[in-house]
């Protein structure tokens, strides 16, 4: 049996907080994963950014209220479903994800908490472990499933290094001359050839 593996935002999804700074403005808020590999680092600066500004989880929220899945996900996700079990695996936090999540079906979802005060404002965030991505394919080669993971960011990885065959989706020039030994594609019709190549190389 396979477990497919996927990133959400900028796999499936757009990037939140790329969303979160047109909206606002704040300009500084636009880094992402995919340029500062150090999630400490980054979720250090976020924090600092939304204090400085005085924006808070709500406000968040109501930028990700009006986001839907990116083109074609839904769809590429219901394929997966029919072939794979299907785990996302992300960074990003469950207080963020719920409308999301929902436009999708409701997958499996692994990732992080945030700390927020009574009035809303972002206090800390909660990593659920460290490395979790990477940690949950090799969990789940323990429990003998093979493992095909796609992403596109830095913080993706390690989870697809540690997978039977890890596929980059829409990464980023640096994050391709960085790991030259994954597969690109860009669109979801070369995203599942590329699961069905995986597929069989895993048989």
């Amino acid at each position: 049996m396979i477990i497919a593996c996927l990133d959400l935002e900028g796999v499936l999804v757009p990037e939140i907080w790329i969303n979160v700074a047109e909206r606002t403005g704040i300009d500084a808020l636009r880094m992402t994963t995919r340029d500062e590999p150090d999630y400490d680092v980054l979720m250090g600066k976020r924090l600092a950014i939304l204090d400085e500004h005085g924006l808070g989880l709500p406000d968040i929220q109501d930028v990700i209220g009006t986001l839907s899945p990116l083109e074609g996900a839904p769809a590429f996700v219901d394929w997966l479903r029919e072939r794979f079990q299907v785990v996302v695996l992300s960074d990003t936090f469950y207080e963020f994800a719920a409308p999301l999540m929902r436009q999708l079906g409701f997958p499996t979802l692994f990732c992080h908490r945030l700390v927020a005060d009574g009035k809303g404002r972002v206090t800390d965030y909660r990593l659920r472990m460290p490395d979790q991505k990477r940690a949950a394919v090799k969990a789940f080669h323990g429990l003998n499933f093979q493992v095909i993971a796609a992403g596109d960011s830095y913080n993706d990885t390690s989870m697809l290094g540690e997978a039977d065959a890890g596929i980059l989706f829409r990464p980023p020039d640096n994050v391709i001359e960085e790991f030259p030994d994954f597969p690109v594609t860009r669109t979801y019709d070369e995203l599942r050839e590329a699961f069905l190549e995986g597929e069989r190389r895993c048989a």
